[in-house]
């Protein structure tokens, strides 16, 4: 195993480790309006801590909810608020379960493409050498992590 493979694992652990708490969903309110209420904090007094006027929070709480808040906008409120402000980009399993399902695409699309001129030639594999050699196929994508993984050619 390279030093890119042992950072690449690196850097999985620490994203399935974040990845691992399933709880951390958004509140239906959001999580700015959801903390605020939580500190007992008026709209009024984070506006005043954000110097921005009291109009500006729901507007604020709303684009959070819409996905058209900015990550500074949420960053400066959090910290008025005395919280910190944490992004993430998480998988929905683990980062091995979006590398395998890459990989499995990329092996039938492959076996596919093979099964089909194999066929005109009257050599097509049965239903269970396919399933087969795209799984031989995969655990090599997977192992090798080939330069062109990621596209979908």
């Amino acid at each position: 195993m390279g030093v890119k493979d042992v950072v690449r694992k690196q850097y999985q652990r620490l994203v399935d480790n974040a990845a691992s708490h399933p709880d951390l969903r958004t509140p239906p309110e959001g999580w700015l309006r959801t903390v605020r209420n939580a500190l007992g904090m008026s709209g009024s007094q984070l506006a005043k801590k954000l110097g921005v006027t009291r109009a500006r929070i729901p507007q604020l709480e709303q684009a959070e909810l819409s996905g058209a808040a900015t990550l500074k906008s949420m960053q400066a409120a959090a910290e008025a608020m005395g919280c910190r402000f944490v992004y993430a980009v998480l998988p929905v399993g683990t980062i091995q379960d979006v590398i395998a399902a890459q990989a499995q695409k990329k092996a039938q699309a492959l076996v596919r493409r093979a099964s089909t001129h194999m066929a005109l030639e009257d050599q097509a594999l049965s239903n269970e050498k396919m399933v087969a050699e795209v799984e031989r196929i995969a655990a090599n994508l997977v192992r090798e992590m080939p330069s062109d993984f990621w596209s979908d050619k």
